[in-house]
């Protein structure tokens, strides 16, 4: 989401990463609050910094900081946000710097009027954009690719805010699904290709948008509909209304928030994901039946697959790692060497469990590879007679332009080994993948109306190249 000092992003830590969540409150008296219970539902889409703004129809109020959600607010400061109308967002910066400068919701103002905005996504032609922007003599403030659509916005306000949005929607190109806030209107907005979750639901006669479902259900919201790909929802006084931009693009849901970024107790676009995720145990079952003696995920990456596993084969399914739950993620320390820390005291095998046992790891996705190998020699260590991997996604070859954090081809172990080549660089007995087919079998969702790229480098929407190869030289 930004398009500066890319690399130092790319982080060691071998799990694929979000960016960011999103949760509006519109007409309800508790917003602030609200917003802040909705980011709490969020918190596993970003947990580098965190903002809110609210409005009382005349004043916009706001206070973001880096880290936590708890962390950041408490009474007093929600307090001191007051208005029925909130926008919040958790973050997690696929490209740029960590700093509180590009947290988001980012406002400004304009005309007389305040503008914020949340955007969860990546523009993949922001550069062209800023720097025509920027030789027609604006100023940005940041660096981040979210700053691009307010700038857009402005040149074309004299047309009104709904025709405004309109034209940037014509102009970027990419993932975004972004909430703009002024101090009386909501504007929603998600590109033709719907490539990130957004819906909206309904608390109170007030109106609630939200990243992910699971917001929902902790603010006791009601579920009305996902925003549909390329539409852009106005929330005012005056209701609801929609209007549809003509711009060309297919459906490209991300599989990737099924397979791994949507909270499991969350639906994301019409598929509950938790029993997608045992649907692809399931089908890994049948394209992998294993002669082993025990099922097991390293939680919480491969629980719910692995589940589907061992109900669809019968083999038991044991917790043969313990998670210590009071670690943080490890690739938000600030040092290599708190990393690598975290690492080893997140998870803890259970010896007794796994000794002289033949034991099938479920994983929802292999990275770079280096976590895994650590795991694997753990087992190894303390007793396990063979140790084998199944992956319920297909190998990842191509990085991802549209937000999740796995731009550089050359951070993909799949990329530069064989499958053969990556069981032997854990140190596997076996290792399976399942098949793209079978992926998209687990979905319900036709095939052409998913994105795949990281799968089979099909990318729906053309990648500025130049500006990929200016971030990793960053």
């Amino acid at each position: 989401m930004t398009i500066s000092n890319c690399k130092a992003q790319f982080a060691l830590d071998d799990r694929p990463r979000e960016e960011c969540g999103i949760f509006a409150v519109y007409g309800h008296s508790d917003a602030a609050k609200l917003t802040y219970f909705g980011l709490y539902a969020l918190q596993h889409r970003g947990q580098e910094s965190a903002g809110i703004v609210s409005s009382d129809g005349k004043c916009v109020m706001e206070y973001k900081a880096m880290g936590l959600v708890p962390d950041i607010f408490d009474e007093q400061i929600l307090n001191t946000l007051q208005g029925d109308m909130a926008l919040g967002h958790v973050r997690y910066s696929t490209t740029g710097s960590s700093l509180l400068v590009n947290a988001q919701p980012f406002r400004i103002h304009y005309s007389g009027k305040s503008f914020a905005i949340a955007h969860n996504g990546n523009l993949v032609n922001a550069r062209v954009i800023r720097q025509k922007l920027e030789n027609e003599g604006s100023i940005f403030q940041t660096s981040m690719d979210s700053e691009v659509v307010l700038h857009l916005a402005a040149k074309n306000m004299k047309k009104g805010l709904e025709q405004a949005m309109v034209s940037t929607m014509e102009q970027v190109k990419g993932a975004y699904s972004m909430v703009i806030m002024t101090e009386d209107t909501m504007v929603v907005a998600r590109d033709p290709n719907g490539f990130r979750p957004l819906c909206l639901g309904q608390l109170n006669g007030g109106y609630v948008i939200a990243s992910e479902t699971c917001a929902f259900d902790l603010v006791e919201a009601e579920y009305v509909r996902d925003v549909e790909p390329g539409e852009i929802l106005i929330i005012d006084k005056n209701g609801l209304r929609s209007t549809y931009p003509e711009i060309n693009g297919r459906k490209s849901q991300c599989i990737f928030e099924l397979i791994y970024f949507a909270r499991p107790d969350s639906d994301v676009y019409g598929q509950n994901v938790y029993l997608f995720r045992k649907k692809q145990g399931e089908l890994l079952a049948q394209e992998y039946p294993l002669d082993v003696d025990l099922v097991m995920p390293f939680p919480d990456s491969g629980n719910y697959a692995a589940i589907g596993y061992t109900q669809s084969s019968g083999i038991p399914f044991e917790m043969g790692v313990i998670r210590n739950h009071y670690v943080g993620r490890t690739f938000i320390q600030p040092s290599q060497s708190m990393r690598d820390f975290g690492v080893k005291v997140k998870l803890n095998p259970v010896k007794e469990l796994l000794k002289g046992r033949r034991v099938l790891i479920i994983e929802d996705s292999i990275i770079r590879g280096t976590t895994a190998r650590t795991r694997v020699k753990t087992l190894r260590r303390v007793g396990a007679k063979e140790v084998h991997m199944l992956v319920s996604c297909p190998p990842h070859r191509f990085p991802c332009h549209y937000g999740i954090d796995f731009s550089s081809r050359g951070e993909l172990i799949a990329a530069k080994k064989s499958v053969k080549e990556i069981e032997e660089f854990l140190g596997l007995d076996s290792l399976g993948y399942l098949s793209i087919d079978n992926l998209v079998k687990a979905t319900h969702i036709p095939r052409n109306e998913l994105c795949l790229a990281c799968f089979d480098g099909r990318y729906p929407v053309p990648i500025d190249y130049e500006f990929t190869k200016y971030c990793l030289e960053e």
